[in-house]
C-alpha cells in the first residue's frame, strides 16, 4: 500500500520483538496494554448491555399493567365526556386504543391488616385492548368484575400480605369521608376477591386492586370516569405523543405518559447506568495509559534507530508520527477486540450464565427472590459507539507525551555509545 513511511515503521515497531529476545519484554508489556483495553471495553459493553436488558424487562412488565398515556381532568374531577376525549385522542395516528378508568389511592384491609393500595376501576372489555395484563385475564379473573357485584381482582403479593384467597372479602376505604351528624365517617365497602394476578412487577403485584368501573365511580363518588388511558402503536413515542395531545386537547385536561408517572425509577436507573459507565471507563483509562510505559520503553530501546532516521532526514514531526501510529494501533486493536468480545458475550449471555451456574452450582438470580430468573441483555449502538470513541481517544492521548519525547532525541547523543 502507498502509505507514508511513518505508518510502515510504526506498524513494524508494534510487531517488534515477537520473535527476538531483546525486545521480548517490551512486546509483553505492549500485549498486556492491548489486553487491558480489550477487557475494559468488553466489560463496559457487557455491563451496560445487562443494565439495558434489566431496564427493558422491567419496562415491559410495567407496560403490561399500565397504559402508555393517561388523560385526566385538570381539576381532578370526572371527565365531562370521556367518549369525546377518547375520540379526540384517536385523531393522533399513534393512538390505537382508548379505555376509561377511575383510580384512587386507598387503604385495603382484612381484619387488623391494612395496606396502602391503588384501586383502579376498569371496563374489562375496553381494558383488554389497552394492557397485556387485562387481555390475559379478560375471560377469567376480570370476567367477574360486573357492576353491582362488588368483586375485586388483586395482586398476588397483596393477597399474600393480607392473607386472603379467592372468595374472601376485603374492605376498601375511600379517600375523604361521609359527613354525618356524628362527624366525618370513613366510607368503607366490602369487596369479594374474585381473582388474583401476577404481573411480575412488585409495585403492582403488592399494591394494585382492580374493580368494576361503575363500582369505583360509586365508591369514590366521582360520577363517572376520571381519566382515559391510551394504547400507542409505539410506546417509545409516548412522550412526543403526550405533548401533541396536550396541545390538541387544551388546558382542560392533563396528559401524562408512562415515563412521567414512573420518572423516579427511570431517573434512578439512568444515574446508576452513568455511574457504572464512569467507573468502568476508568478501567479502560488505566489500560490505555499503560501504553505510556510501553512507548517510553520502546523509545528508549529505539534511540539508535531514531537517530539514524534523523540523520537520513526524518523530521521531529515524522518521528512523533511513528510512535503515535504505534500507540494508536495498539489502541485500535484493543478497542475493536474489546467490542468483539463484549458483543459476543452480550449476545450469548443467556447461554453463558446458565453454563456458569451449572458449573459453579449457584444461581445468580434465584427465582424465589428475584422476579427475573434469567440474565437479560440488550446491546445498544448508543452505548457501543461512545465506548469505542472514548477508548480510542484515551489511547491516542496516551501516545502524545512518549511520541513528543521521541521527537526530541538528539542524534549525536543517541549514537555516541553505539
Amino acid at each position: 500500500m502507498n502509505l507514508p513511511y511513518e505508518w510502515h515503521v510504526g506498524w513494524r515497531y508494534t510487531r517488534a520483538g515477537r520473535a527476538g529476545r531483546r525486545n521480548g519484554f517490551i512486546s509483553f508489556i505492549s500485549a498486556i496494554s492491548v489486553l487491558g483495553i480489550t477487557l475494559g471495553v468488553a466489560a463496559l459493553i457487557i455491563v451496560l448491555s445487562v443494565m439495558n436488558g434489566f431496564q427493558k424487562e422491567v419496562r415491559d412488565r410495567m407496560l403490561s399493567v399500565i397504559s402508555a398515556v393517561e388523560i385526566h381532568d385538570a381539576g381532578g374531577a370526572a371527565l365531562p365526556d370521556w367518549q369525546a376525549t377518547a375520540a379526540a385522542a384517536r385523531q393522533n395516528p399513534q393512538v390505537v386504543g382508548a379505555a376509561p378508568f377511575v383510580a384512587a389511592q386507598t387503604l385495603v384491609g382484612r381484619g387488623d391488616v391494612l395496606r396502602g393500595a391503588v384501586v383502579r376501576g376498569i371496563d374489562p372489555a375496553a381494558e383488554a385492548g389497552i394492557t397485556e395484563l387485562a387481555q390475559r385475564l379478560r375471560d377469567r379473573e376480570l370476567a367477574a368484575l360486573q357492576p353491582g357485584q362488588w368483586n375485586a381482582v388483586i395482586g398476588a403479593e397483596l393477597a399474600r400480605l393480607l392473607g386472603v384467597r379467592v372468595g374472601d372479602t376485603i374492605t376498601i376505604a375511600a379517600p375523604g369521608g361521609q359527613f354525618t351528624p356524628a362527624g366525618v365517617v370513613p366510607r368503607l365497602k366490602q369487596f369479594t376477591v374474585s381473582g388474583t394476578f401476577e404481573a411480575g412487577h412488585y409495585e403492582y403485584d403488592s399494591a394494585l386492586v382492580l374493580i368494576a368501573l361503575d363500582d369505583a365511580a360509586r365508591l369514590f363518588q366521582t360520577g363517572g370516569p376520571t381519566g382515559v388511558q391510551l394504547k400507542l402503536a409505539d410506546v417509545h413515542q409516548a412522550r412526543r405523543v403526550g405533548d401533541e395531545l396536550a396541545r390538541a386537547l387544551g388546558p382542560a385536561v392533563v396528559v401524562r405518559d408512562w415515563t412521567q408517572t414512573n420518572r423516579n425509577w427511570f431517573d434512578a436507573v439512568q444515574v446508576e447506568k452513568r455511574m457504572m459507565a464512569i467507573i468502568l471507563t476508568l478501567i479502560v483509562a488505566v489500560a490505555a495509559f499503560n501504553l505510556v510505559s510501553t512507548l517510553v520503553m520502546t523509545v528508549t530501546d529505539k534511540r539508535a534507530d531514531i537517530a539514524i532516521l534523523r540523520t537520513l532526514g526524518a523530521s521531529p514531526r515524522s518521528i512523533m508520527g511513528i510512535f503515535i501510529v504505534q500507540g494508536a494501533t495498539a489502541g485500535i486493536i484493543g478497542t475493536f477486540g474489546g467490542i468483539a468480545l463484549g458483543l459476543l458475550v452480550a449476545f450469548n449471555i443467556d447461554v453463558i450464565v446458565p453454563a456458569l451456574e451449572r458449573l459453579l452450582g449457584v444461581a445468580f438470580l434465584p427465582g424465589s427472590i428475584y422476579v427475573i430468573s434469567r440474565m437479560p441483555s440488550e446491546p445498544m449502538m448508543a452505548d457501543i459507539v461512545p465506548i469505542a470513541v472514548v477508548s480510542l481517544l484515551l489511547a491516542f492521548v496516551a501516545t502524545l507525551y512518549p511520541s513528543w519525547r521521541a521527537s526530541r532525541v538528539n542524534p549525536a547523543e543517541a549514537l555516541r555509545y553505539e
